[in-house]
């Protein structure tokens, strides 16, 4: 088959390789539809911060139709279109034991750790694999994983009903964490270095263009940074009125400087989001309603041979909209 693997740092090659195993106990085989390239894959790419096997077949957003399911495996059928849980978890530490699997002691991600969703077929644990809403295109099915980033952001912030909520950084997740909010009746403050991104994004949503110096005449409390630069997040805390919080989704620098007074006397939180919990499920309730907007983030439907290409198009800002989708149906 077809697959596009990362054999390390801005090594990726479109290759051919065998099928993907037969899947064993608790294993469940997909024939992968769409796949969405997303901007830890771009990292990882660049900088190999997650290389921990290689080759891998990348590609961690991603949905298929069941082809064959091992002994155990009984929760979907040959034929079943899904979505895929991008956590590979050891579900016996401590961590997921308390249900926190996206912080499990062990914890890896399907095209890091086990091979992903760029290719025209994968095999992976039965329990990454969740049956799909009726009536949604596989191009949207495969922005589920992103989706549920996004709500995990929006539902560890917990801003109350009605506040206006600042989105710093509107690529994928915060864009996606833009909609959602939005969806919940959130005025919304969008804050982006590309003018043409942020457009879109209020397009979309409704949301005001904003800047850190100038958040709107409205106090603003809550806020998702999802850009992980030290700088927009030291100036959404300055920015911000007291009494709220800056949930963290964004993968960035690590030298912020805080100064402890300031969250003490505003009361101002800081709340770290890694990945998501349950959200996955609740996308899965929530998509059959989004298909208009997700089409307009989508900047590209691709063949598997033109993902290289993707990417030194994502890295060089060269994109129009927020997540290219990979159907290995084009090749």
């Amino acid at each position: 088959m077809r697959a596009v693997r990362l054999h390390g740092i801005r090594d990726l090659r479109v290759e051919d390789m065998p099928p993907a195993a037969a899947p064993g106990p608790g294993e469940i085989a997909l024939r992968v539809t769409a796949a969405g390239i997303c901007g830890s894959d771009l990292h990882n790419f660049a900088t190999g911060a997650w290389i921990s096997r290689a080759p891998s077949v990348a590609g961690h957003e991603l949905t298929g139709v069941v082809t064959a399911c091992g002994a155990g495996a009984d929760h979907v059928e040959a034929g079943d279109r899904v979505l895929v849980d991008s956590r590979v978890v050891c579900g016996t530490c401590a961590a997921c034991r308390a249900d926190l699997p996206q912080i499990c002691e062990a914890l890896g991600f399907v095209g890091e750790v086990v091979d992903g969703g760029f290719a025209e077929s994968v095999t992976l644990p039965a329990r990454n694999i969740l049956r799909a809403p009726t009536g949604v295109a596989d191009r949207h099915l495969a922005m589920a994983e992103p989706l549920a980033v996004a709500l995990h952001a929006l539902n560890k912030l917990a801003a109350p009903d009605g506040a206006p909520i600042a989105i710093a950084g509107c690529g994928a997740i915060g864009g996606l964490a833009a909609l959602l909010a939005h969806g919940r009746g959130h005025p919304l403050v969008l804050i982006d270095r590309s003018t043409d991104r942020a457009g879109l994004v209020s397009e979309v949503t409704g949301g005001a263009v904003a800047t850190l110096h100038s958040l709107g005449p409205d106090p603003v409390r809550h806020a998702i940074d999802a850009t992980g630069a030290t700088a927009v997040i030291g100036g959404l805390l300055d920015a911000l009125a007291g009494g709220g919080g800056v949930a963290l989704v964004g993968i960035g620098g690590t030298d912020l400087q805080v100064d402890p007074v300031q969250l003490v006397e505003r009361e101002t939180s800081l709340i770290g989001c890694h990945a998501f919990g349950h959200e996955l499920a609740e996308v899965a309730g929530l998509m059959p309603q989004l298909g208009a907007a997700l089409d307009r983030f989508i900047d590209a439907e691709i063949p598997l041979a033109a993902v290289p290409d993707a990417y030194a198009r994502h890295l060089s800002g060269d994109v129009a909209g927020l997540k290219t989708i990979v159907r290995p149906d084009l090749d």
